[in-house]
């Protein structure tokens, strides 16, 4: 296992190790990758999912090549975020070609298709919708693949219900149109994120394809990345809303694969981290900071003493310089000391 989780390849491209950020909307931004990379131990890097159709939309107002608006923020990155791919959704083969060769002229280093986003306004246009219309999906493959010359990924979900599984069937179709990485998330659409993620189906798409396979659902600790490699043989493995929750777990993870042990985060990186995480998001003039600086703070304060306190008066804040003053006044509260920056912490603990 250990051996399989120092790197994969994509094509030409190398990722080490095989850690994989999964696509989350409102969560997958600059900000959040960034401070993903900079605790270690994430191999490859993908953004939140982008309309192809919004893109489109946008063609006329671009700038030299380079999208505007809401568009330009989802595609936006920095060179110390490499290797990174972009996520696209929709149903137009057309357009998603043409959004994937705005994506390769923007400088990723691929371009992922969602075909497992079980939104109910994401399905009417795309994502795990896709898997009710196979013909359709062909063409996209093959309109996309044609259209780009860098690596070209998908990720999809275990198919719509429990009475259509299509991993297998379009894990074989996928790798005939030229799909170089399959990332699976073995729940169906109508599951969302209900009951357990069906490893079996992994192994099972694994053993159907030659391209590289990447797990993904249900990896919460290290010891779940070893076992879905241990008991699937996939190639990589993806984490999604465990790193929301958990920003370490992929350095947790490489602690673990190099020693068989790994640590938690203490008061003070938990709370350095959360402050850095809100002052970053404030320095970007993201329009949505406030939804996504509540969104973030749901998933990191529970398990956290006073986390629920915390997360109530977070709500009432009407900006988002207003979160970070209640943040730091509940640390300040709490009374453990940082060192170095004569702020306070709260003693948490998971």
């Amino acid at each position: 296992m250990v051996e399989r989780y120092k790197e994969f390849r994509i094509r030409d491209r190398v990722i080490q190790p095989a850690a994989v950020l999964a696509p989350m909307a409102g969560v997958t931004d600059n900000v959040f990758r960034r401070l993903i990379r900079e605790q270690g131990g994430c191999g490859l890097l993908l953004t939140e999912f982008t309309s192809a159709d919004g893109l489109s939309k946008t063609n006329s107002r671009t700038l030299q090549g380079k999208p505007s608006g809401r568009a330009r923020r989802y595609l936006y990155f920095t060179e110390d975020e490499r290797p990174i791919g972009a996520q696209l959704f929709g149903a137009n083969p057309d357009t998603l070609a043409e959004a994937a060769a705005l994506v390769e002229s923007l400088g990723f280093d691929l371009v992922d298709l969602n075909l497992g986003c079980p939104a109910k306004k994401v399905v009417k246009c795309g994502g795990s919708g896709l898997l009710r219309d196979l013909p359709l999906l062909e063409k996209i493959l093959r309109r996309v693949r044609a259209a780009v010359s860098i690596p070209l990924t998908i990720k999809l979900r275990a198919g719509w219900d429990e009475n259509t599984i299509v991993a297998r069937e379009v894990g074989r179709l996928a790798e005939e149109c030229g799909v170089e990485a399959i990332a699976l998330h073995p729940r169906t659409r109508l599951q969302g994120y209900a009951g357990r993620a069906d490893w079996r189906l992994i192994a099972e798409l694994k053993a159907s394809v030659k391209i590289p396979v990447i797990g993904n659902g249900d990896i919460e600790r290290p010891e779940d990345a070893e076992r879905m490699f241990r008991e699937t043989g996939c190639d990589a493995v993806m984490i999604g809303r465990a790193a929301a929750s958990n920003p370490w777990i992929f350095r947790q993870m490489a602690d673990y694969f190099a020693t068989g042990r790994y640590g938690e985060p203490t008061a003070e990186d938990r709370h350095r981290l959360l402050v850095e995480f809100f002052r970053r998001l404030l320095a970007s003039n993201d329009p949505e900071a406030l939804g996504k600086m509540k969104q973030f703070l749901s998933r990191f304060t529970h398990g956290v003493a006073g986390g629920a306190g915390l997360r109530k008066a977070v709500y009432e804040a009407r900006t988002p310089a207003e979160v970070l003053d209640r943040v730091q006044a509940f640390f300040a509260q709490c009374g453990t000391a940082v060192p170095g920056t004569g702020e306070t912490v709260a003693a948490v603990a998971d």
